[in-house]
């Protein structure tokens, strides 16, 4: 999900008619969370009203282009200020941005709690196989 130094993904609601819809978004990951802010629209009014989620980090060049990354669960809300000045800080130095621009206070926090992580190895890395590894909270 951070294989370019910031997070890259996409992120899947389901609308209001239960057919899904799928978004780029720019994820934070701390060794406490997964976080997003999100953009008012379609994607936060999808996640109001069913807080499921998948969100897909697939942006490995080749040859390892298969690689991947996926996590499934629940969305929460966070009302935190120093958190969410703690995740902006972070969001920007990303970025190498000095500042947020004038509609980023706009976007809510939200914490993207997991149930089920996958991820796809082309080849073997670290201590991971090549192959589908996954996890369940």
């Amino acid at each position: 999900m951070y294989e370019h130094g910031l997070g890259l993904g996409f992120l899947a609601t389901v609308r209001q008619d239960g057919g899904p819809r799928v978004h780029p978004i720019c994820p934070v990951l701390t060794d406490e969370g997964l976080y997003g802010f999100i953009v008012p629209g379609p994607k936060l009014e999808d996640l109001r009203r069913d807080p499921h989620h998948a969100l897909h980090s697939e942006t490995v060049p080749p040859p390892r282009h298969d690689d991947a990354f996926y996590v499934t669960g629940s969305t929460v809300w966070v009302h935190d200020p120093a958190l969410r000045r703690s995740l902006t800080q972070q969001f920007l130095a990303e970025r190498d941005l000095a500042s947020a621009w004038e509609a980023f206070e706009e976007q809510e926090l939200i914490e993207f709690k997991l149930d089920r992580c996958l991820l796809t190895l082309t080849q073997a890395q670290d201590d991971l196989p090549s192959g589908h590894t996954i996890w369940r909270a």
